[in-house]
């Protein structure tokens, strides 16, 4: 019988558990953050539970340090009225 050598994981191979994630690399953080800028879970991310917290505090850092955008402005602007008007404007 064969064994079966597919065995998907919970953790991601790429990042090793002493794997260091830095603030300087915003290439690196901006893997783990949605189109809004916000942290992407750990179970979608599937990164352990301490991987995460250093995920969350080097970004957290580099947002700081404008190495990394705060968010969208799409959030803030969702529900307010539009300055200018869409009727066209008569004299």
């Amino acid at each position: 019988m064969l064994k079966k050598t597919n065995i998907r994981t919970k953790y991601r191979p790429e990042f090793p558990g002493d794997f260091h994630f830095d603030y300087k690399d915003p290439v690196t953080l901006s893997r783990f953050l949605m189109e809004g800028g916000k942290i992407i879970p750990s179970r979608i991310s599937k990164l352990s539970n301490g991987q995460q917290k250093a995920v969350a505090a080097a970004v957290k850092k580099a947002r700081n340090l404008a190495l990394l955008p705060q968010g969208t402005d799409a959030h803030d602007a969702y529900y307010r009225i539009e300055a200018i008007s869409p009727r066209p404007f008569e004299i």
